[in-house]
């Protein structure tokens, strides 16, 4: 696949912002694999991997603390639902177990009531409830991206892929937020995403 700085602008200039989305934060592991199988899905537009779940102040990588890996999904509504996203969270791990690692273990971290609702709703139609699973279902209190070599970590194995954000002048910040950098890091990950149709045209 041929990339162009160009075409990394506009394809993000062209996304979703962040009034037209919602957001859904969990674990299910290490968070490269999800943020890149997330980042591949259609509806979803930006992905990011963090740390939540824990009490200590500015976690790092090597410095976690009671935190554990996540990745948070900005999603189009219009496209895909809360529960769209809870069925492949759920597909994605065995919530009738658990990792004695808090670093990887399965969390759902909710926002608000409607998406507790939802989660209950979802648990309920399967005959599970909250209290009576392994993955943890929580408050999301404070959410704190990881370190920019953790952003897109399959990407960036791709060196004709990341070069175009390099030309384009995005720091770790505008690669982490970026779309199109969210749904190539699905793409080299061997997820199926029809990103090449989706691209502009090149100058």
């Amino acid at each position: 696949m041929e990339l162009t700085r160009t075409q990394v602008r506009e394809y993000d200039r062209r996304a979703a912002d962040a009034g037209e989305t919602e957001t859904a934060t969990f674990g299910v592991g290490c968070f490269w694999g999800p943020d890149a199988q997330f980042g591949a899905v259609e509806g979803v537009v930006r992905t990011r991997a963090g740390y939540a779940g824990g009490t200590k102040r500015d976690p790092t990588y090597h410095s976690l603390g009671d935190h554990t890996e996540v990745v948070q999904v900005d999603f189009d509504p219009e496209t895909i639902s809360y529960r769209d996203v809870l069925e492949r969270v759920f597909a994605a791990h065995d919530p009738r177990r658990q990792s004695r690692k808090t670093q990887y273990q399965n969390v759902v971290l909710v926002e608000r009531a409607a998406q507790r609702e939802a989660l209950d709703e979802f648990l309920s139609a399967r005959g599970l409830t909250a209290d009576g699973i392994d993955t943890r279902v929580e408050r999301l209190s404070r959410f704190s991206p990881a370190e920019d070599y953790h952003q897109k970590y399959r990407l960036r194995s791709a060196s004709s892929l990341i070069e175009p954000f390099d030309a384009a002048g995005y720091d770790g910040a505008e690669l982490r937020e970026s779309p199109l950098a969210a749904k190539l890091n699905g793409y080299v990950a061997g997820h199926d995403v029809n990103v090449a149709e989706e691209l502009p045209a090149p100058e």
